[in-house]
């Protein structure tokens, strides 16, 4: 179960598309965290050129 506490009268949830919510799961973390969801990003990782 989780939940979303309200702060200052108002919080922000993602856009509902097609009647689903979408969030990576950094995202929810730090949604249900209290963190600004909106500021979370995956970060780009390359897989490594060659094995040494």
């Amino acid at each position: 179960m989780a939940y979303k506490r309200l702060e200052q009268n108002a919080f922000k949830w993602p856009a509902i598309r097609d009647g689903v919510l979408r969030l990576d799961p950094a995202q929810f973390e730090a949604l249900f965290a209290g963190l600004d969801w909106r500021r979370v990003t995956a970060l780009e990782t390359l897989p490594p050129a060659a094995a040494e």
